[in-house]
């Protein structure tokens, strides 16, 4: 005996064209139309912003007429598509609006005079910010110093270690708190622990350090920990059945394995640091003159030097305001020059299998 089986009638829309695709070009000469049309907000009355608008809604055509012609199924994917791709153009803006405002507005400070030489003794026009990258880099350098260690053998502690104790416990719980301390509150510390050894008013690069370090090492220990969880557990198991100690499983097999990550991390850390400019006013303090010492008085940086131009210009304020931006786009080169060091870094040290 045989049963034929009777296919239930589709019940999505546009299911009467199951089966038709719209032409390849279709989609892409919709996507042209959109991005010209965003083009002509900027470059006529119409306004950037409705301009941009309107290319959404432009853009927002694919999937109606997916809907017509493939079906409510296929629709609906390009739908999230657009949307997904919505948000992304969206959180580029600000980048790219960052991007274009500093790099227009401090490449014509950019010489060999505005790297060479510092402010002392400077008015008006010339100067550059010698002092200030020589600050930076002193200051920076020595929070890494200070937080890596620090962070890096806490979260070996917290995953190695620690497993689910008590005390690793209130350390995670501290490092999450530590995490959202504001960086005025980490300036405050470091001078007032400053001032318990040197008395009111010290001003000491190494009290910058200490501040940027409080605010560094939550993110490194977070950072350090989701990456040494990654590293298998078959990795450590088959290390101990070798005979091999726990400490030199850690140093040997963990560590290389999760370095492309840890670099990263750090190399996030130090970004989310190196740009901080009130923790610095309180306890580094600003000077016009190049200081090699962190541990001997007031120390420029370049965060501090672009407040300072801005915020007291002098008379006239445009060369002021011109080494202001300059400063602020010479610290966005820095901070994409470590981005690319721990880009190599990962790429040269990760295991073989991850390059």
């Amino acid at each position: 005996m045989t049963t034929t089986l009777t296919r239930p009638a589709a019940t999505d829309l546009g299911s009467d064209l199951r089966g038709r695709r719209l032409p390849t070009w279709g989609p892409h000469v919709v996507w042209a139309l959109s991005a010209a049309t965003a083009l002509a907000g900027f470059l006529t009355p119409l306004g950037a912003v409705r301009g941009i608008l309107l290319a959404w809604c432009v853009a927002a055509l694919v999937p109606v007429w997916s809907m017509l012609v493939e079906g409510r199924r296929k629709a609906t994917d390009r739908l999230v598509t657009h949307l997904v791709a919505s948000a992304f153009v969206l959180a580029l803006i600000p980048l790219v609006s960052i991007l274009i405002t500093v790099v227009g507005k401090g490449s014509s400070a950019l010489s060999a005079e505005f790297f060479s030489y510092s402010m002392r003794n400077v008015v008006g026009e010339g100067g550059g910010i010698y002092h200030g990258i020589v600050g930076t880099l002193l200051i920076t350098g020595a929070a890494a110093v200070i937080s890596v260690p620090i962070g890096l053998f806490t979260a070996i502690y917290l995953i190695e270690y620690g497993d689910d104790s008590r005390l690793a416990a209130s350390i995670r719980f501290l490092v999450d708190v530590m995490t959202g301390i504001p960086s005025i509150v980490a300036g405050l510390f470091a001078y007032s622990l400053f001032v318990l050894f040197f008395g009111e008013g010290v001003r000491l690069g190494v009290g910058g350090s200490v501040a940027l370090s409080v605010l560094m090492i939550p993110v490194v220990v977070r950072s350090c920990e989701e990456m040494l969880k990654l590293v298998p557990n078959e990795l450590r198991e088959a290390s101990y059945a070798l005979g091999v100690p726990k400490w030199r499983t850690v140093v040997k097999v963990v560590l290389p394995t999760a370095l492309a990550g840890i670099v990263t991390g750090i190399t996030l850390a130090i970004a989310r640091v190196i740009g901080e400019t009130a923790p610095l006013l309180i306890i580094a303090g600003m000077t016009d003159s190049v200081n090699f010492n962190l541990f001997d008085g007031r120390m420029q940086t370049l965060p501090v030097f672009t407040y300072s131009a801005l915020m007291n210009p002098g008379v006239p304020p445009e060369p002021s305001i011109e080494r202001a931006w300059g400063a602020a786009l010479v610290l966005l080169l820095i901070v994409m020059a470590l981005n690319l060091v721990a880009r190599l870094v990962s790429h040269f040290f990760s295991p073989q299998g991850e390059r």
